[in-house]
């Protein structure tokens, strides 16, 4: 694998787990990207990807292949996409793979109401709302909140500067709407669940985890 082309396309997220890191714990987690070039790769615990769908395969099968454990906040991961993944875990049963499609801890209990409300109001739509940089459409946080809901709520994506990651679920019922917003103003609000998961990913029963929700409500994960 080249690293070097593992440049994310807004590298604020990887700066973030750079700081993160420097804050007290003493992770040993290497980005893909410009920073982590010159940090050596062998012998790293957990390598972090924030980088585009574009690229992000090849980053998970490389690190799988090296036995190195993943936590991946790219999005872009279909049902294909997650079998493959299954398949290469596998044949190395030792690594642990964890994505999520959010890492904010608030966007995730945004999620869990959000399946609360709709058990008694089932039609909604969800917007949701990124910076300009941002390639894909619609967010997997929408997909993820999307496959909680009822029925295929209609999903509305917004690309424009000045925004970090947004979203609302808008519910309908006879007279009445309800309305569940979640906002990330600063790329910090990732790294809680960032370093949760890479503290974990190594630890967790199921080798392959998909959503920062198991971590924080499935009481395996401890």
């Amino acid at each position: 694998m080249d690293v070097e082309r593992a440049l994310p396309p807004d590298p604020g997220a990887g700066r973030e787990v750079e700081r993160g890191q420097e804050s007290g714990d003493p992770l040993d987690a290497h980005q893909p990207g410009e920073e982590s070039v010159r940090l050596p790769i062998d012998g790293a615990a957990v390598l972090v990807d924030f980088t585009n769908p574009d690229v992000v395969m090849d980053h998970v099968h490389w690190a799988v292949d090296q036995g190195i454990n993943m936590v991946v906040g790219t999005s872009g991961f279909t049902e294909t996409r997650l079998e493959r993944i299954r398949g290469w875990l596998a044949l190395k049963p030792e690594v642990g793979v964890m994505i999520a499609p959010n890492f904010a801890i608030g966007a995730v209990l945004m999620m869990r109401l959000a399946a609360e409300a709709a058990r008694f109001l089932p039609r909604a739509e969800i917007v949701e709302l990124h910076g300009e940089a941002k390639k894909d459409a619609p967010s997997g946080t929408a997909r993820a909140t999307a496959a909680l809901l009822p029925g295929e709520p209609p999903i509305h994506s917004v690309r424009l500067p000045g925004l970090v990651a947004h979203q609302e679920v808008v519910f309908g019922g006879e007279g009445q709407t309800l309305s569940l917003r979640h906002d990330s103003i600063d790329r910090r609000s990732f790294m809680p669940g960032v370093l949760l998961a890479v503290r974990k990913v190594a630890s967790l029963p199921d080798r392959f985890t998909v959503g920062l929700e198991k971590l924080l409500l499935d009481d395996r994960a401890g």
